[in-house]
């Protein structure tokens, strides 16, 4: 049994290890891949295949103090129009070179703040990107929603262009925490959004909450998940706050002695962990829940579920192309990031070409350590069978591996007829675990705290 002691005594509480959305990590990007990269990958991509597309709208009418996100305010209508048009020039560039008869799996609006978009910017967008590549017969839509920043106008234009997946930002409902992280949001502002989004046929609703934030206490973040429980979300993230105001500059607005210890932490997440077990949910990887007839958990039962940038995923294509500032792609062959600033972005667009600054090519190891740390991730199991027909290695090579893991965690991983499996009461140690398969370098930044 592994106790809170042996979690101490393992590392958890004092640990800073990165979230493994992706293998390796974003500061391991380098750049060595350009736009030339970019192009030819496109280019690679099987006619007739489905992608998913990830589309970065970087603007907030307010910034808020505890967001870490590559995001710039804005009261004016101005630059975000400037950005649509260029956004639709990066589109038309990518409609040029993209193979014939590709689908969209998925479709993706993120930020920032997608509905700060207005109604006609919202249907030219979804027109520009519709000109590229047609949704799937199954495919899913899903816009990040402010419910501050959106009305009725706003979700007919997003109902009309097909969206069937909604995400809902709601990090606490008490006051004084909401005050603390500079993200003022009601109860009553959120639960009108929800029951907007639903009346407009859109079946699929998500929901954001953080542990860990100033003032955060078992009480307090029990009122707001059973609050966030009667909105009836279908799918859930857990995340912990990322107190890294070293990267995050606004994040100095919060004051660190209003934060939660690491063992307080943990405490925060069991409390709203068991709430949402409680009300049926089943537990999906290390910080989401999600109904029983939700994809994700069909994809779990099956043995399907995969992690990407925005977390736990049943999408099962291969591709992701980020279009937008700081949008990251994912290829077979590697990852490519657009240029962090708008100003850099925007410039290579008008120029005519791609604004890819940096990125990964695949090399050595990394696609079978990668595959390890996800099945660590979303099934808390490796299959020593799974990795010998998928990589062409031998059991004795795989058991190589495992037993790095073993040796840095004694008598917590159970391995037994070729599966290296972490038992329910050490999950909290996952992205340590993990960590183990990394083969890259951890000073190279500054990562989240492992709990």
């Amino acid at each position: 049994m592994v106790m809170k002691k042996q979690l101490a005594k393992l590392g958890l509480f004092d640990a800073k290890v990165p979230r493994y959305t992706s293998y390796p990590t974003a500061p391991h990007f380098s750049n060595a891949v350009g736009s030339d990269h970019f192009t030819s990958w496109i280019k690679a991509i099987a006619p007739g295949s489905d992608i998913s597309l990830y589309v970065h709208v970087p603007f907030c009418r307010r910034l808020c103090w505890f967001c870490a996100c590559r995001t710039q305010g804005t009261q004016s209508d101005a630059p975000v129009a400037i950005y649509l048009e260029t956004l639709k020039a990066e589109l038309t560039l990518l409609r040029q070179i993209l193979p014939k008869g590709v689908r969209l799996s998925r479709l993706h609006w993120g930020g920032g703040t997608p509905t700060l978009l207005s109604p006609s910017m919202m249907s030219e967008l979804a027109g520009a990107i519709f000109d590229v590549a047609p949704m799937a017969a199954d495919g899913e839509f899903s816009v990040e929603i402010d419910p501050n920043e959106i009305d009725i106008a706003r979700l007919d234009a997003l109902a009309a262009a097909g969206m069937n997946r909604a995400s809902i930002g709601v990090q606490d409902f008490d006051d004084r925490i909401q005050q603390t992280i500079g993200r003022i949001q009601s109860f009553d502002i959120t639960r009108d959004a929800a029951l907007a989004i639903r009346e407009r046929g859109v079946t699929s609703l998500n929901a954001d909450i953080l542990f860990g934030l100033p003032h955060q206490s078992k009480a307090r973040i029990t009122e707001s998940v059973q609050k966030l429980l009667s909105l009836n979300p279908d799918r859930v993230a857990l995340y912990g706050y990322a107190h890294v105001p070293w990267m995050a500059k606004r994040q100095q607005m919060i004051p660190s002695d209003a934060l939660p210890t690491p063992q307080e932490r943990l405490d925060l997440f069991e409390t709203a962990r068991r709430l949402f077990l409680w009300d049926g949910y089943a537990e999906i990887g290390i910080d989401h829940f999600a109904t029983q007839s939700d994809g994700l958990t069909v994809a779990q039962k099956a043995g399907t579920l995969r992690r990407n940038f925005q977390g736990y995923t049943d999408d099962p294509s291969e591709v992701l192309i980020g279009v937008g500032a700081s949008s990251i792609s994912k290829f077979r062959q590697g990852f490519a990031q657009n240029a962090p600033a708008t100003g850099a972005y925007t410039g290579a667009i008008r120029n005519g070409r791609f604004s890819v600054s940096k990125g990964h090519v695949f090399r050595g190891e990394d696609k079978l350590r990668s595959r390890m740390i996800e099945a660590l991730m979303c099934d808390f199991r490796i299959d020593s069978a799974e990795l010998e027909a998928r990589f062409d290695l031998t059991a004795a090579e795989v058991q190589r591996l495992f037993d790095c893991a073993i040796a840095e965690f004694p008598g917590v991983l159970n391995n037994a007829s070729g599966i290296l499996s972490i038992p329910d009461e050490a999950r909290p140690l996952t992205r340590m675990i993990a960590r183990s398969f990394d083969a890259y370098d951890m000073s190279k930044a500054g990562h989240s705290s492992a709990i």
